[in-house]
């Protein structure tokens, strides 16, 4: 019986492959799964979840200034302004606060 150098191959390496198959992983190797629900602690002791709500409230409070700073702006530019005449700066302004109001709320639904 003549074998070509295939078979001889697969001769060899098919019990391996099958060997290799059947061994359980190298615990090393796999990741060790997270439950979402659990809370990660930072390097500090403080907890993860706690300091992205503290920044996301300091972020959203820095916005609502701004907000408050433009919408300050706008009604003094109104005041001084005549009765029949708006500037085209007031009318940026308000396209300003909508587009920071809605970026506001945005972030505050989640």
């Amino acid at each position: 019986m003549s074998l070509t150098r295939r078979t001889a191959l697969l001769a060899v390496i098919g019990p391996a492959a099958t060997f290799a198959q059947q061994q359980e992983p190298d615990p090393r190797r796999t990741i060790p799964e997270h439950d979402p629900g659990e809370d990660v602690k930072l390097p500090n002791g403080k907890s993860q979840k706690d300091a992205i709500s503290k920044q996301a409230h300091e972020d959203a409070l820095k916005e609502v200034e701004s907000l408050i700073r433009i919408a300050e702006g706008l009604r003094d530019e109104l005041k001084h302004s005549g009765e029949y005449v708006v500037a085209v700066t007031s009318l940026r302004k308000t396209e300003e606060i909508e587009k920071l109001a809605r970026q506001i709320r945005g972030k505050l639904k989640g």
